[in-house]
């Protein structure tokens, strides 16, 4: 079974995501000799590092602030330094990779700039401000690429002139190491913009994906729908250690409130928020969460970092719910609830095949390479079945059930 299960994960990477569902010819994909950045924050910093150590062309970053620049590029020309450091490079590679990276207060630096991406705040009419702005300056057939991880590809481009040249390029966190691009085709999107879209995350060695221009797109709406689950779970009286430990077998790299502590209980709750207003009948908000934001805390830490176990003034705050479940009781709401969503994005044609969500949650949300991925594990124990009456895939792939 988890040799089956296996195969069907290799070839996902190795053969599936080399033909991605929904591509354009890649002979429309323009060329990029420059990239913008816009921001000078973490993310920005990553951006600018990827694109200058894959694509060996110039990087310029850009921001209000000349200060917040000149710390970008000297994290960016350190971390290019601490590879030759290691022997990834040589001397003379990283002296010209530290060369193509500047940083400038003067937008008019991205005149001449192929594609631009932005990794500014996650709010609607910042995005539109800021691509309003960069749409007068570069040239009429630059690339703009929003790294929006929920907000309507369509919307940030609302107020463009030319809103078929934007497309959203979502990358997860570390970019470095995550190995997946979701890569948002919004209505409006050319053929063009997609090819090119395509060609850069080639480009970078990432796995991408197309995806339809809707909340979430893949990863982070069923991501959402595990949180927004799991805090419905402890917000009607489920111990978070219940949730946690009823979610072991999928196997994922952590337990959901290690990863709600990971990502940010800000970030969470705004999550968890967008998806509530999107698909208010089926995903959850919770005040707990925005309480549990504002307190700072959900686990505690050993010396070394690791979860130790949840914090008591946490736990305080989520006191008070009526209807406890099981471990095995929430274990099946979750993955009849993931069977549900999953089969709704299809027929959505959010993407167009079991597979591309498989890849997604693998190369995305490190679903266990040796489970097969998420729809094969559904249809094993029967989600699939009691949700829709089917399965997946035609036969069902065999391998680990828990």
């Amino acid at each position: 079974d988890q040799f089956q299960a296996s195969v069907y994960a290799f070839n996902l990477v190795q053969k599936h995501a080399k033909k991605p569902s929904g591509a354009p010819d890649s002979a429309l994909a323009q060329p990029v000799t420059k990239v913008g950045v816009i921001g000078a924050g973490l993310m920005a910093r990553q951006f600018a590092l990827l694109f200058v150590r894959r694509l060996r062309v110039p990087v310029v970053l850009t921001d209000i602030d000349q200060t917040r620049l000149d710390e970008a590029v000297a994290y960016i020309h350190k971390e290019i330094s601490g590879l030759q450091t290691k022997g990834r490079i040589a001397s003379d590679e990283a002296s010209r990779l530290q060369a193509l990276v500047t940083g400038t207060t003067d937008k008019s630096a991205f005149a001449d700039a192929d594609w631009i991406i932005e990794a500014v705040f996650e709010e609607l009419a910042i995005k539109q401000e800021v691509f309003g702005e960069f749409e007068k300056i570069v040239s009429p057939s630059a690339v703009m690429a929003t790294n929006t991880s929920s907000l309507s590809v369509a919307a940030i481009g609302a107020t463009l002139k030319h809103p078929g040249r934007l497309v959203g390029f979502h990358f997860f966190n570390p970019v470095a190491v995550m190995p997946l691009v979701e890569v948002v085709r919004a209505s409006s999107t050319t053929d063009e913009t997609l090819a090119t879209a395509m060609k850069v995350a080639a480009g970078l060695r990432k796995t991408a994906v197309i995806t339809s221009d809707t909340t979430g797109f893949v990863v982070n709406r069923l991501l959402a729908k595990l949180l927004g689950e799991a805090m419905h779970a402890v917000d009607t009286g489920t111990h978070p250690s219940v949730v946690d430990g009823a979610c072991a077998p999928f196997g994922l790299p952590m337990p959901p409130f290690v990863l709600l502590d990971l990502v940010g209980l800000k970030v969470g709750a705004h999550v968890l928020d967008t998806h509530h207003a999107a698909f208010p009948d089926r995903f959850f908000d919770s005040p707990n969460l925005h309480k549990l934001a504002d307190y700072g805390k959900i686990i505690t830490r050993n010396s070394k970092g690791n979860p130790s176990g949840f914090d008591q003034g946490a736990l305080a705050i989520l006191r008070g719910g009526q209807s406890p479940m099981t471990a095995d009781e929430f274990r099946r709401r979750i993955e009849d609830g993931l069977a549900d969503e999953i089969h709704r994005m299809l027929d959505e044609g959010v993407v167009h095949k079991p597979e591309d969500i498989d890849l997604c949650m693998i190369m995305g949300a490190g679903w266990p390479f040796q489970m097969g991925g998420i729809t094969p594990y559904l249809d094993r124990v029967g989600a699939s079945q009691r949700v829709f009456g089917d399965t997946f895939h035609h036969p069902p792939i065999r391998g680990v059930a828990n």
